[in-house]
């Protein structure tokens, strides 16, 4: 294979620019802790519309929808995208109570319901899903900067990738993260929108194009309703339960900012959905004129046969935007909870400054991406897909009734959020070895499991008299004091 040259020098000039945000932000914008961590919860609604947006599309709601559609999906593969869309409706509901818990992570608002062993428990498994996530990212950075330069090894593709991450990370937190995910969302949907009808046009329009096509490629739900059951409810426990979900809620300026985003979002997601999936099809109709091309690479190699040097440009900024998008937020979530759980809910007694603070969530970013990226080097790490799939689970099918229904449940008591913790990621775990299904997948499972764990433990409580466990939100007394503290540092 050969460089491509004019792709590569627009991936170039994106990273380049990623880089830049990332020491000008630095700079000029993270005045403490708070502005490196939830931005200084002042994002507008597009910001954080678009950041929900550009972190839910990864390399799998592109490259990934295009090879279903090209296997055995065809059209139907749009679902794996509006699935998270529809996911988003929801979300509506609980973004505004999120944002009034004016926390900065997910077991900040567990230990303030259900006590420090539950906060320390979901902190665990957050911060070891979050950092199977950065690897597995990272890794698909590494692959889409290969594929552009073949002549270089992975090796140091991968590298190169993952110090991109680190710096631009490193360097602006929340804000940056916030402005390069508005900047990569933006590039993907435009570069997306721009390259599928002008490689339809150019390869004979798109009934020329169906017309080679089988029937079951063009059947809308030709993988079953119960997938698309299945996926819609996937996606709405590990969004509900994402620490990068979350996060952009809690950097929203005002609960309703919060609200209106989660369904700008659900808008802009479900615009994506066609484009990868039309590519996709495309790359089958045509694949006698395409000499080596098969799903993983279908996208691409559609793009650069029927499209000029610049339009293949954007679609290869907009695949490593995809992958980066969600690395760079995995990263500082990880490193956001290692110091605001961990350190403190395993004896962490030194009260630290602002500065310090910043300096240790900067430091825990680059060892923790190191670390990622060694274990990448190393050749010890599963699949990106299996990897993906497994931190989804453990991260949210335990926690997901602590945090979720005790937003919303008031009498809710502080046994039955450490037992359904307990009791889900278990039911996770269980269901992951030993069973499957389309519409009960391991973390549908093990949600469900923690579900029913927090009710039944909750109506035994109920019925003995138990009181109830103290608010996931802060007095008024208490919001008005942060609220005021938050002010003054800005």
């Amino acid at each position: 294979m050969e460089i491509q040259v004019l792709p590569l020098i627009i991936v170039a000039a994106y990273l380049v620019g990623m880089l830049i945000v990332g020491f000008v932000v630095g700079k000029l914008k993270i005045k403490n802790s708070k502005d490196y961590m939830v931005a200084g919860r002042r994002m507008g609604l597009f910001m954080v519309a678009f950041s929900l947006s550009a972190n839910n599309i990864g390399a799998g709601c592109t490259t990934g929808v295009a090879q279903k559609a090209f296997g055995d999906w065809g059209l139907s593969a749009m679902w794996y995208v509006l699935a998270c869309s529809i996911a988003m409706i929801p979300l509506a509901y609980f973004a505004p109570k999120i944002r009034k818990t004016l926390a900065i992570t997910i077991p900040e608002v567990v230990g303030r319901r259900f006590g420090k062993l539950s906060s320390n428990f979901t902190a665990i498994l957050s911060v070891f899903s979050l950092f199977c996530l950065t690897s597995s990212q990272i890794a698909a950075s590494g692959s889409v900067i290969s594929a552009l330069i073949p002549s270089i090894p992975f090796n140091v593709c991968l590298v190169f990738a993952g110090i991109v991450i680190i710096l631009y990370t490193t360097f602006g937190g929340m804000i940056a993260d916030q402005i390069s995910d508005l900047v990569q969302f933006i590039i993907i949907l435009v570069g997306l929108a721009i390259a599928t009808p002008f490689v339809l046009n150019h390869a004979g329009g798109w009934e020329a194009i169906s017309a080679k096509l089988p029937d079951v490629k063009l059947d809308f739900t030709a993988i079953g309703w119960a997938s698309i059951i299945g996926y819609i409810f996937q996606y709405i426990c590990t969004f509900l339960v994402g620490p990068e979900m979350v996060t952009r809620f809690e950097t929203a300026k005002d609960e309703k900012t919060a609200r209106n985003a989660s369904l700008l979002s659900a808008v802009l997601m479900a615009a994506m959905s066609i484009f990868p999936t039309l590519l996709g099809l495309a790359a089958f109709a045509l694949q006698d004129q395409l000499p080596g091309v098969n799903g993983g690479n279908a996208m691409m190699m559609v793009t650069g046969h029927y499209a000029p040097g610049f339009i293949t440009g954007l679609v290869s900024a907009a695949i490593i935007c995809a992958t980066m998008s969600s690395a760079d937020s995995n990263l500082l979530c990880m490193s956001t909870m290692i110091m605001n759980d961990l350190y403190k809910g395993f004896g962490g007694k030194k009260e630290l400054t602002e500065k310090q603070i910043i300096f240790w969530t900067r430091f825990c970013n680059v060892i923790g991406a190191v670390i990622a990226i060694l274990i990448q080097l190393l050749g010890i790490a599963p699949s990106i897909i299996a990897l993906n799939t497994f931190a989804f689970g453990i991260r949210c099918a335990g926690p997901f009734s602590a945090y979720a229904l005790g937003l919303v449940v008031p009498k809710a008591t502080k046994n039955s959020g450490l037992i359904s913790i307990i009791t889900g990621t278990i039911g996770f775990l269980v269901w992951n070895w030993v069973g499957n299904s389309v519409i009960l997948m391991p973390v549908v499972f093990g949600c469900l499991i923690s579900v029913i764990t927090f009710f039944v433990v909750n109506w035994i409580e109920w019925a003995r008299g138990v009181e109830p466990a103290p608010s996931a939100y802060l007095s008024a007394e208490e919001e008005v004091a942060v609220l005021a503290k938050e002010a003054q540092e800005m």
